[in-house]
């Protein structure tokens, strides 16, 4: 997953294993902090998952909130087994962990592979990779958070990216492994409440993986993997 700094440069992320616990003989997978350490750097674990409500493999990196909380996703666990989004707060000298949504496996999908991205509001978005395969919005309310899919493109067409928004608060990903079209980028469109989509590129590569980046002029750039791989532009 992709490393996120804070404010005073230490560096966090996770991984699928590892950890205290016991999944698969592996371990259940970690959150863990790099601080900058005599020309070097110390790591600490903030948070070792224990496969079960808790949520097991995070695969995405962590996002941040104003208020210093953390975000993330993983692939598996949560009160489902589909995986979860959770969250964790600062507490004392530690982190306490919470599942702010667990995956159903039905219209919201499961295995949430992606990361979580933040709007200007403070909703968090995200995908899930298979089952309905959706695009997703988490809402703060009344001290909790609503859930909403925005978008589901249908059976295991798969997306393991984050989305990206640009400018006019459009979000883009891609799509692994696409059940009745072409592997694509996608962007979908806000408008009067609803999201509309608008798909990309056709089959460039075999499974597009990465995450859609945009130039100042609107052009979208992103990798797919196969033989070869391809690093690609759409153009406007």
């Amino acid at each position: 997953g992709d490393l996120t700094f804070d404010r005073q440069g230490n560096i966090y992320g996770t991984t699928p294993d590892g950890g205290s616990s016991s999944c698969a003989g592996v371990g259940c997978g970690v959150v863990y902090e790099l601080s900058p350490s005599s020309g070097g750097w110390t790591e600490k674990i903030l948070y070792a998952f224990q496969g079960g409500q808790d949520g097991e493999a995070p695969v995405a990196g962590v996002v941040f909130d104003n208020a210093g909380n953390m975000y993330g996703t993983t692939v598996a666990g949560g009160a489902y087994q589909g995986g979860a989004v959770y969250e964790l707060t600062p507490s004392g000298s530690g982190w306490t962990e919470s599942i702010i949504y667990s995956f159903t496996g039905q219209s919201d999908g499961y295995a949430p592979y992606g990361g979580l991205i933040f709007d200007g509001a403070g909703n968090l978005y995200g995908t899930t990779f298979t089952g309905a395969t959706a695009v997703y919005e988490l809402s703060p309310s009344s001290g909790g958070w609503t859930f909403n899919v925005l978008h589901a493109f249908g059976a295991y067409e798969g997306s393991v990216a984050t989305l990206t928004f640009d400018a006019a608060g459009n979000l883009y990903g891609t799509l692994t492994i696409a059940s009745q079209e072409p592997a694509e980028v996608f962007r979908l469109t806000p408008s009067g409440g609803q999201w509309t989509v608008t798909g990309f590129a056709g089959e460039i590569g075999t499974y597009p993986l990465g995450n859609v980046v945009l130039d100042a002029s609107g052009n979208l750039y992103t990798t797919a993997a196969g033989n070869p791989g391809y690093v690609f532009e759409v153009t406007p």
